[in-house]
């Protein structure tokens, strides 16, 4: 399973808040939401997000088991 976690840790190292990551990346709002609960995003969503935020892909999301498999 993919997960996001590691891009609100990186928002915050570069001082973005949501807001301010919708604006620069130009994604909306429900585009928020998928990456707060880890839903599936295009991956010219993830270069967008990786040019505003100024890192790499593995800089906002990892791989993890899931548990339930």
């Amino acid at each position: 399973m993919i997960v996001f976690d590691k891009l609100w840790a990186t928002m915050k190292e570069r001082g973005f808040s949501a807001y301010k990551l919708r604006e620069q990346c130009g994604i909306d709002s429900k585009t928020i939401r998928r990456l707060k609960a880890n839903e599936n995003i295009e991956t010219k969503t993830l270069d967008k997000i990786c040019s505003a935020l100024g890192c790499r892909v593995e800089d906002i999301m990892e791989f993890v088991e899931n548990k339930d498999d």
